[in-house]
C-alpha cells in the first residue's frame, strides 16, 4: 500500500521540543525529495522544510536553527526534530514526497500523509 504516515505530533510547552517521524511504504523512497508542510487554522499551507534524495536540506526562516530534518533511507522514514517551539510552530504537520525542480526547489507531489496535530501552549 502506497502511503505516508506521521507521528510524534503532541502537546509541548513553549521552549519544549518533539521529533516527527513520517514512515513511508509503497514507493521507492531513497528516490524521492521529502518535504514536511504544515498548516494552522485559517492559514494555508506551507513548507517548512525539505530534504533531497542527496541528503541535502533547506528550511523556511520561521525555523531555521530550530529545526532539523533529515532522513533513514534504509527504515523508509524521515524525521523533524523541533526545538524551542514557539505557539506559532502550532499547526498539523505534514509530510511530502516530491522532487526538485530545474532550479533547485522542492515541488510537492501527490503523496501526502494524514498529518500530526503539533499543540504548544503552557
Amino acid at each position: 500500500q502506497v502511503q505516508l504516515v506521521e507521528s510524534g505530533g503532541g502537546l509541548v510547552q513553549p521552549g519544549g521540543s518533539l521529533r516527527l517521524s513520517c514512515a513511508a511504504s509503497g514507493i521507492i523512497f531513497s528516490v524521492y525529495s521529502m518535504g514536511w508542510y504544515r498548516q494552522a487554522p485559517g492559514k494555508q499551507r506551507e513548507l517548512v522544510a525539505y530534504i533531497t534524495y542527496r541528503g541535502s536540506t533547506n528550511y523556511a526562516d520561521s525555523v531555521k536553527g530550530r529545526f532539523t530534518i533529515s532522513r533513514d533511507n534504509a527504515k523508509n522514514t524521515m524525521y523533524l526534530q523541533m526545538n524551542s517551539l514557539k505557539p506559532e510552530d502550532m499547526a498539523v504537520y505534514y509530510c511530502n514526497a516530491g522532487q526538485q525542480d530545474g532550479g533547485g526547489l522542492y515541488v510537492a507531489g501527490n503523496l501526502w500523509g494524514q498529518g500530526t496535530q503539533v499543540t504548544v501552549s503552557s
